[in-house]
């Protein structure tokens, strides 16, 4: 059983909960479920299965696109949103690199959240702008 207040506190460490005053955090810890996943499995299929958002609290975790390795990401990190908002199938696989510990938020309850905590909503933003501009800057 997951411990709500020690998640309310680890929520404090990572960026994407940063400006969330104690309270929200502890509203957002009630809202996630604790996952784990050991090493080499695979959490999202690409173009398969895809069942929210995640995440990382401790561990690795490989994003393969077309079987080519394109980012390695880790505690503070996210994944899982862009199927989740838009009803679609992970355009990535994401694999465990390490064994990984993470919260997940079922895909239909990820809007919610994100309308309820707009300070999540920006930080998610400003993520995906960056991932956007390192794609960019790959491409070139």
């Amino acid at each position: 059983m997951i411990q709500r207040m020690e998640v309310a506190d680890e929520l404090a460490g990572l960026g994407l909960f940063a400006d969330l005053t104690s309270a929200q955090r502890q509203g957002v810890a009630h809202t996630f479920d604790e996952q784990w996943f050991p090493e080499g499995e695979r959490i999202l299929r690409q173009g398969l299965t895809g069942s929210g958002f995640y995440v990382v609290l401790e561990g690795e975790v490989a994003v393969r696109a077309n079987g080519v390795e394109i980012a390695t990401i880790g505690r503070g990190d996210f994944f899982g949103e862009i199927s989740a908002l838009l009803e679609e199938p992970p355009v990535a696989d994401i694999v465990a690199v390490r064994a990984v510990r993470c919260l997940h938020l079922p895909a239909a309850q990820l809007r919610e959240l994100l309308l309820a905590y707009p300070a999540i909503t920006f930080r998610m933003l400003l993520e995906q702008t960056r991932r956007l501009q390192n794609t960019n800057r790959w491409r070139e």
